[in-house]
């Protein structure tokens, strides 16, 4: 084998192809890896922009074996490691490509790319491209190469493409044609490769098994350690003793590489990875490599900052009360954004530099911050950075509170943007809270409201179960939609009302009792939240009537407390001409939206938190915004008013959705299976809401409670047919061995569920979630495809193929990453087919099981 270490353009340059042998699993790189990598591109770019040499970026190896030459001469290599960094590359490309294409007068770039970087120009059939991928993959990826219509549609492979076409899209918004041409450069060249080639004759497959069964590698810390260790001949022991292993058992492995992480962003390299903390540790420390007495102080530094740490991770540990709340609230938050700011602000603390106060203020705008941008709908992407690059922009000498807010109020494009009050106000009144951040995010807004109320009773939240209640139900019954009708505006329908209501914050509580509240006439839910020990419940209660107004009313009251909870910025750092961020929000979303699929003007105006009028007049006055022809009526009509822009001619828009593999009915009027809802725009952009849609596990007495409301709520409201259908299916489903779940919301969901282990873990898997109230029934393969073995596309395929072979189903190609729906109705007849594909289903999922465990352990089976 012979190894050496290339670039992308290097790697892809002449006539060849790169060929993933049958025995490779399918493309499986999602959003999380596709992120990660377009954040070490965006490192590079910002790094070339700025006039600076950026280092090349290791993206890992790619195993090659050579493959047979094809009747013209040209070279075939089998990729026996390494496909998805090369499709990723591939789907990169193309979908800058695209982006030269759209922009116009960019022509010669587009060219360019597609006949060095993605072709053979001069072959044909399948020689024609430089990346073949598995059979499975190869259908998306070439429509995508070809610019077909069906490019970007549902699937991993097309997933990623429409991720780097909505990434380059809104870094070019910012950074202009020298930002993409930038991003080009940093693909093309500063992306390291090992390039590991196998010579005539090594068995390929087996070149593969061992690179894919591979054990555990040092971690960085590990690798940190070693090194340290020895450069202290002398002092080595003793120093391990009495700092290292003290250290090491107070933080835990995981811990411990995050510590020595934060050491370096808190020393000031802004730009420190996790993945390459040895490096960066020991470029720092190398000058001292000879200083056994510097070291030691070095390590004793290390273990002091771990103390510190342990506050952040277990306030409970921090001795000051003022500065313990504070980091117990930003702790529930969740996630890491903060830690940098934190331990530098402790670090001060400890050595007499700051108060507690001072930190305890300065970390209260740090989530001020956070809040605010949840509530006004701003990308979390990017804050890591503000607070990685805050160690090194804050003055020792001022109070850090004054500082961390001056700091965080410079105004810049995206990340930086701290919310105003009237923009708080405006978003709480507009937006769909619910949909916005994680849940328990918006479980600590919700608790922090309710605690400004000064109940006289505190309420124990560990204890309580609460869970976000809607009001307005999220199925409301015909009463509901006959008081909005009451209050809709010109040409809007209730529906619509209801929309634009629901997911506001003015219309959310958080509540025990979601069973009992349910969708409730108004009157029953007074009761139940009159008996509530929370004060928002009771002034909920004292309404008379629960309505639009009501709904804004609350919004506006809420909005007051929030802009004082949380304080804005430095007065007058936010341009009056800064672009509503609900304008970015509709691009992102008409990016994400997968071939073969189509949206209304009233959904995406619930998803960005205005009228369906605005959403109209905005994609009318905007010229070349991609997939604009996706938002049609609410019936599902291309709208009278559409217009291609100027320069571009693609006939009606009904026939391009045709192309792309939208039916149609004589009406003109889209299938609605192929519909993308409010909920699934959200899904798209990586705002999901699994409260309703994941099994919530529970006591037994619990579960029995939920199956008691299940029933009763499914026999209430459906036919008897449908309701004996269900549960005899349920039955069936428990007789193979699976399992029941439900879930936490008022209208109490079932999930037939494969469980391993005895445990709801993350091998658990369901296929289907069933709602008894609404009578729908969700297929939930945007979940499942995060679960192996669904992970694998083809297999989640073969599941919608199996159930929309059976009449009344009807679930869309294109929403295979999503969660399409049929009719629970489809029981009444079809129980008995519905209950086969169950078994497949489980045969599958135990099939899995075992080979796992057979893999782990050869003497389990």
């Amino acid at each position: 084998m012979h190894a050496q270490e290339t670039t992308f353009k290097e790697l892809v340059q002449g006539e060849k192809q790169y060929q993933v042998p049958l025995y490779q699993r399918t493309y499986s790189w999602q959003r999380e890896q596709l992120q990660q990598l377009f954040d070490d591109v965006q490192e590079l770019v910002e790094e070339q922009l700025e006039g600076r040499a950026p280092a090349a970026h290791f993206l890992g190896s790619v195993v090659l074996a050579p493959g047979r030459i094809t009747a013209g001469g040209m070279q075939r290599w089998l990729v026996v490691d390494g496909q998805q960094r090369l499709t990723t590359l591939m789907l990169a490309f193309t979908a800058l490509r695209d982006r030269h294409r759209e922009r116009g007068g960019a022509e010669q770039k587009a060219d360019r790319i597609h006949d060095l970087v993605l072709v053979n120009k001069y072959r044909s059939g399948d020689d024609h491209y430089r990346l073949l991928p598995t059979q499975a993959d190869r259908d998306a990826f070439t429509a995508c190469v070809e610019s077909s219509p069906k490019a970007g549609g549902p699937g991993n492979v097309g997933a990623a493409y429409r991720f780097f076409l909505a990434a380059l899209t809104e870094g070019e918004d910012s950074g202009g044609e020298a930002w993409t041409d930038a991003v080009e450069t940093v693909l093309s060249g500063l992306l390291s490769i090992v390039e590991i080639t196998a010579a005539e004759g090594d068995n390929v497959y087996r070149i593969f098994e061992s690179i894919n069964n591979t054990g555990v590698g040092l971690s960085q810390s590990d690798l940190l350690r070693n090194y340290l260790f020895m450069c202290l001949p002398i002092r080595g022991e003793s120093v391990y003793r009495n700092r290292w292993l003290p250290m090491q058992e107070l933080l835990g492995p995981a811990n411990l590489e995050l510590l020595v992480w934060l050491d370096l962003v808190v020393a000031g390299n802004s730009r420190a990875k996790q993945s390459e903390i040895y490096r960066d540790q020991k470029k720092r420390l190398e000058p001292l490599s000879a200083d056994e007495a510097a070291l030691e102080a070095e390590i004793e530094s290390l273990s002091r900052r771990a103390e510190r740490l342990m506050r952040i991770l277990e306030p409970e540990r921090e001795p000051d009360p003022e500065l313990r709340e504070v980091l117990e609230r930003l702790s529930r938050w969740g996630g890491q954004t903060h830690y940098p700011l934190a331990l530098q602000l402790l670090d001060r603390v400890d050595g007499g530099q700051a108060t507690p106060h001072q930190a305890a203020r300065a970390l209260a705008y740090a989530e001020s911050y956070m809040v605010r941008r949840l509530f006004a709908g701003y990308s979390t992407t990017g804050s890591n950075r503000v607070f990685m690059e805050m160690p090194k922009e804050l003055e020792k000498d001022e109070d850090p509170a004054e500082a961390v807010r001056r700091n965080l109020s410079k105004n810049k494009a995206g990340a930086r943007v701290w919310p105003d009050d009237d923009a708080v106000r405006e978003a709480i009144r507009t937006r769909p809270f619910y949909k916005a951040g994680r849940g328990n995010q918006r479980f600590q807004v919700l608790r922090r409201l309710e605690e400004s109320y000064g109940g006289s009773e505190p309420v124990d939240y560990a204890k309580a179960r609460l869970t976000a209640e809607h009001v307005l139900p999220q199925n409301p019954a015909q009463q509901w939609f006959d008081l909005l009708a009451e209050e809709a505006e010109d040409g809007q329908g209730p529906d619509e009302l209801h929309a634009l209501l629901v997911h506001t914050l003015g219309n959310l509580t958080l509540s025990a009792d979601n069973a009992k509240l349910s969708n409730h006439p108004f009157r029953r839910k007074q009761e139940i939240l009159d008996s509530s020990a929370l004060r928002m419940n009771q002034e909920i209660a004292g309404r008379e009537r629960w309505g639009r107004a009501e709904i804004l009313d609350r919004a506006a009251s809420l909005a007051d407390r929030a802009v004082r909870l949380w304080p804005g910025p430095v007065a007058g750092t936010i341009p009056e001409d800064d672009e509503w961020s609900g304008w970015k929000e509709l691009r992102a979303a008409l990016l994400a939206m997968p071939a073969g699929t189509w949206t209304t003007y009233g959904d995406v105006a619930a998803l960005i938190g205005t009228h369906a009028v605005p959403v109209g007049q905005h994609l009318a006055s905007k010229a070349g915004l991609h997939g604009a022809y996706r938002v049609l009526t609410a019936d599902g009509r291309v709208s009278a008013g559409f217009r291609w822009p100027d320069g571009q001619e693609f006939g009606d828009a009904r026939t391009r959705l045709e192309a792309e593999g939208v039916p149609f009915d004589d009406a003109g009027r889209a299938r609605r299976s192929h519909r993308l809802t409010t909920a699934d725009l959200a899904a798209l952009l990586g705002r999901e809401t699994t409260e309703e849609t994941v099994p919530s596990p529970g006591t037994e007495d619990e579960q029995q409670s939920a199956a008691d409301r299940f029933e009763a709520q499914l026999r209430d409201n459906q036919t008897k047919e449908t309701a004996e259908g269900v549960l005899g299916a349920l039955r069936f489903w428990q007789q193979q061995g699976g399992h029941l779940a439900y879930g936490r919301a008022s209208e109490t969901s079932c999930f037939p569920m494969a469980r391993f282990g005895g445990t709801l873990d993350t091998r658990a898997l369901w296929p289907l979630a069933i709602y008894p109230v609404s009578g729908t029934v969700e297929v939930v393969f945007q979940y499942l495809k995060r679960r192996p073995p669904f992970d694998d596309e083809p297999l989640r395929r073969e599941l919608m193929t199996r159930l929309n072979g059976i009449e009344g189903i009807d679930l869309a190609e294109a929403k295979l990453d999503l969660r399409p729906s049929f009719p629970v109705e489809v029981f009444a007849g079809h129980s008995e087919e519905i209950c086969a594909v169950l078994e497949w289903f489980a045969h599958t999922a135990a099939l899995s099981e075992a080979r796992r465990m057979l893999d782990e352990d050869p003497g389990t089976l």
